[in-house]
């Protein structure tokens, strides 16, 4: 939120430093993240003179340059080379003497140094208007009326704007404090609080407004009295649409936005000031003079202001005349009922708009107007009114023209105000601080609020409109605490907790070790959005999906089913700045909906690979990504926390990774189609482990063994076995062979050859072989080949190979 420091000290009944508001602003909850200094013209002319021409000749060394002197109140002329066509004798120029520092509208800002051009020396710079930030021209110098004086400061003849401005870290629930005159009020009750003397704010609102003509010419018909609760408007003829007037101007360019006319100008500045948007209509396109707030048909075409055509939904409130379509209420306006230069008559709308249809609208169409964001927070319901009449007035000093008619004000049910019990004792516990019940009243009541009984330790409280988000006891609190400073609250001499126990620990302890395996491996850790885009996935994938209602935007709708989608745009990201290799893992969470609409959540571990595992050296060759790094990754992993019996099921699309029968994961190359959609050229391995599923298996516990006694005993064999045979699968035959002294299987050659038959291969083992009691013999060694041969000829169709 961005406050003027000016603007808001209008309000204010006393005079305060920047610097003292800033502490002030930031004690009561709206934190100050930053002040800056502002001229509404950079640089604020400072150093820029006012000349007069003297003299004026051309240069005896180059065709488009003058040589001139130039008079600027001191002892001596100055000498300046200038190149700008329109400069003469007798002129009164614009002048930067050496040492003057310029800030022109493009590019950086330069220091004036003493040069020579083309050999003779310029003392200074005659300047043109876009060179010192005053305009947009550059068809020559700035020639400035005959009757100014030499030497005078140009900062004095062109006002300069100044200002400071706040720039405020509000909090969600704080729509109070979205204008000037909201943060005002906070900053009055602080005052009153803290020097024990009623300070109140100096309100805008004006009490005179008065009909020109007696007669109302418009009426108001509110259909959707659930979306809309309250809705004024007043009529204004014959104004004249212009350039606003300077000091209005001003006021918008330092809080950041651009004058486009009075009438737009006005409902912008009232916004600011009031937190209430409004919107002007153009009163000649309102067909049968009559408004009315209901909602459309679906798919209904509606033109909005920036010329595209928007198909409504039945949930869009919108602003009507008798005909048509005129506004997308409390988001955007329509093409063809908007002010523009030739309007001369207005209808001025102030309204309340229920928060989340306003919200639903704004996501839907990808408006997120100032108006919308005001509206889904919350507006002050009992300041319509009052805000149309400063409105109304304004536009009357700024555009002219007469009040026709009286203010249309249609409030079907009145809205009551909220009531909350505050108990003193519930505050002393929630704040750690014990509050007089005065310096609670008081504090109340500078905000806005009404006691409506008061008992021994509690408090009946009425919540003004303009809070909405306050409804319980904890809200009055941290309202109390804001306002008597969060500073002030003591810092306790001893803390009493109740220990407990951690039901999660051994997940944090997995987590842990399986993070710092991870990163020792060359991995980056990566946090992506559980929030998913809809486009990525086809219809039946989508059945599955959790759809948000609050969308945060067009392209964030779902909550991600997989791990996947989010990965691959960090992958895209990186590449596309050139980071080619890249190893990185998450944890996460993904979400589902079945068909009975039970909804379910799981705890990820997902890998992603991508480029060279190594780069090139004088000891090793460039060694790329493949399957069998990330195959190697996933089955340390599930080692390192302490599972056995791990099996890998290997399919045409993935490797499914199963322990003790259960599939708990899977991994492989990401398919081509999908890289695509990230516009991704270079393979992607990816891996996908059910967190959830892994831990809740049994794990072997930790035991130690002491060296082996005696040796390992290695044994090689070549099986001829059909293409379609796995490794992982012969792997599994042996292991489950019921030979205890079988420690290790590891594969060290494929061969495949149309020689060896159709659709075989060659696949080379050595089985590693340990007898922890005594030193096994060949006799005993070749028994145990001898039965693992069998079984691989029963149970794979294996062949050995002489």
């Amino acid at each position: 939120m961005t406050i003027s420091y000016h603007w808001l000290s209008e309000y204010l009944p006393v005079s305060l430093s920047p610097e003292k508001l800033s502490e002030i602003l930031t004690s009561i909850g709206l934190e100050v993240e930053s002040l800056s200094h502002y001229e509404s013209i950079k640089g604020g002319l400072e150093g820029l003179l006012a000349g007069e021409v003297l003299t004026c000749e051309k240069h005896p060394d180059a065709d488009k340059l003058k040589l001139t002197t130039v008079d600027i109140g001191a002892t001596e002329p100055l000498q300046i080379v200038c190149g700008a066509p329109n400069v003469a004798t007798g002129q009164k120029v614009i002048v930067a003497p050496v040492g003057t520092t310029l800030y022109p509208l493009k590019g950086d800002a330069f220091s004036i140094k003493k040069a020579k051009i083309r050999g003779i020396e310029s003392q200074g710079m005659i300047c043109a208007e876009d060179e010192i930030g005053l305009s947009e021209h550059h068809d020559g110098i700035k020639v400035l009326p005959p009757d100014t004086t030499p030497g005078m400061k140009i900062a004095d003849l062109f006002a300069v704007y100044r200002d400071y401005i706040f720039e405020i870290g509000l909090t969600p629930n704080r729509m109070d404090a979205m204008s000037h005159l909201g943060v005002a009020k906070d900053v009055c009750a602080y005052l009153s609080h803290h020097e024990k003397k009623s300070h109140t704010v100096n309100l805008p609102f004006p009490n005179n407004l008065v009909s020109d003509h007696a007669r109302t010419e418009f009426q108001i018909v509110i259909e959707n009295s659930e979306a809309c609760k309250r809705y004024a408007g007043v009529s204004i003829q014959n104004i004249q649409v212009a350039e606003s007037p300077q000091w209005l101007q001003q006021r918008l360019l330092a809080i950041g936005l651009r004058p486009i006319n009075n009438i737009v100008d006005i409902t912008n500045y009232i916004l600011h000031e009031t937190g209430q948007p409004l919107h002007a209509f153009d009163a000649d396109s309102i067909k049968g003079n009559k408004i009315i707030v209901k909602n459309v048909a679906e798919g209904t075409v509606f033109k909005t202001l920036d010329d595209k055509e928007r198909k409504l939904t039945s949930n869009d409130l919108m602003i009507c005349n008798e005909k048509e379509a005129m506004c997308i209420a409390g988001v955007y306006g329509g093409a063809e009922s908007g002010v523009t230069n030739h309007t001369k008559n207005i209808f001025l709308e102030s309204a309340f708009f229920e928060g989340s249809v306003i919200r639903k609208t704004s996501l839907q169409h990808g408006l997120r107007t100032d108006a919308a964001t005001r509206f889904e927070k919350g507006t002050d319901i009992s300041n319509v009114v009052n805000v149309l009449q400063r409105a109304a007035l304004l536009i009357k000093e700024t555009a002219g023209g007469v009040i026709s008619g009286e203010i249309i004000d249609v409030y079907p049910q009145p809205t009551e105000k909220t009531q909350v019990k505050l108990s003193l004792g519930y505050l002393t516990k929630l704040s750690g601080k014990i509050y007089p019940q005065n310096d609670v009243k008081n504090i109340l009541i500078a905000l806005g609020f009404e006691i409506v009984r008061e008992h021994e330790g509690s408090l009946e409280i009425l919540v003004p409109f303009s809070k909405p988000d306050i409804s319980i006891q904890a809200d009055i609190v941290e309202e109390i605490m804001r306002i008597d400073g969060l500073d002030n609250i003591e810092i306790p001499t001893s803390i009493t907790i109740t220990p407990s126990v951690e039901k999660q620990k051994d997940n944090f302890s997995a987590k842990e070790k399986t993070s710092g395996f991870l990163v020792g491996m060359g991995f980056r850790e990566i946090f992506t959005n559980s929030i998913s885009n809809s486009g990525y996935y086809n219809q039946e994938q989508l059945s599955k999906c959790v759809k948000m209602i609050n969308s945060l935007s067009a392209e964030l709708d779902i909550l991600r089913p997989d791990m996947m989608h989010s990965g691959l745009q960090v992958v895209a990201h990186n590449l596309n700045r050139k980071n080619n290799n890249q190893k990185l893992f998450e944890f996460g969470k993904t979400y589902i909906v079945d068909a009975e609409k039970k909804y379910s959540e799981k705890n990820h571990i997902s890998l992603f690979i991508t480029g060279n595992l190594s780069e090139k050296g004088w000891r090793e060759e460039v060694r790329k990504a493949d399957y069998f790094y990330i195959k190697g990754v996933i089955s340390n992993i599930i080692k390192l926390l302490g599972f056995g019996n791990i099996r890998f099921d290997a399919s045409k699309e993935k490797t499914t990774v199963i322990i003790s029968n259960t599939s708990v994961g899977h991994f492989g190359e990401v398919a081509g189609e999908l890289l695509k959609k990230f516009d991704i050229k270079h393979p992607v391995f990816f891996a996908d482990l059910d967190w959830d599923q892994l831990l809740s298996l049994k794990r072997k516990a930790i035991q130690y063994t002491e060296i082996p006694k005696f040796p390992f005993v290695s044994r090689d064999l070549a099986l001829l076995v059909d293409k379609n045979v796995s490794y992982s699968a012969l792997e599994h035959i042996a292991l489950t062979g019921k030979i205890s002294q079988l420690k290790k299987v590891e594969l060290f050659d494929i061969f495949e050859s149309e020689k060896l038959g159709k659709d075989k291969k060659s696949i080379a083992l050595n089985f590693t072989f340990l007898d922890e009691s005594k030193t096994l013999t060949d006799k005993e060694i070749d028994g145990f080949m001898q039965n693992i041969v069998a079984n691989f000829e029963k149970e794979a169709g294996a062949e050995i190979r002489k």
